[in-house]
């Protein structure tokens, strides 16, 4: 990578990169976009109002080339441990493949680590599996199922 990369909390003037982030692929495409543009703005608001949960961007040169959100979940299980959730993972596909979405991981990583959190879970298409193929060269593997409820 020539530019550097850093990584912040997102600001509502990042949400037109996200929006394209977002709908940057096949699933994305039909389900996100600008005009989504309100929805993710209070969605946003909602995130930064609740402790332990934020959206995560990578910039480079001025620009978000990467995203995702990081949720803390305190819990009863594993003797009460702290864990993390990772979801809406995404690089530009003009910037895929120079190690960002690696760097961001890392970066969620040691956010968590540093919090106290002894586990990092994700859920993942399985539609998508080169995001599967990336998350287990992370050392993440698939030890449960997931399940959805449309509601």
């Amino acid at each position: 990578m020539k530019t550097s990369l850093a990584f912040r909390e997102a600001e509502k003037a990042d949400l037109p990169a996200i929006a394209g982030l977002l709908s940057d692929d096949a699933l994305g495409a039909g389900r996100d976009g600008l005009q989504h543009l309100h929805a993710y703005a209070a969605a946003l608001d909602a995130v930064r109002a609740q402790a332990g949960n934020s959206i995560i961007v990578a910039v480079m040169g001025g620009e978000v080339v990467g995203m995702l959100q990081l949720t803390l979940i305190p819990g009863l299980s594993r003797g009460g441990m702290l864990r993390a959730q990772i979801e809406s993972v995404r690089v530009s596909g003009r910037h895929r493949g120079r190690k960002i979405g690696h760097a961001l991981f890392e970066h969620a990583i040691g956010l968590a680590r540093a919090t106290g959190c002894g586990l990092i879970q994700l859920t993942t298409d399985k539609q998508r599996p080169d995001a599967i193929r990336f998350y287990e060269a992370l050392g993440f593997s698939a030890t449960h199922e997931g399940m959805k409820l449309s509601l």
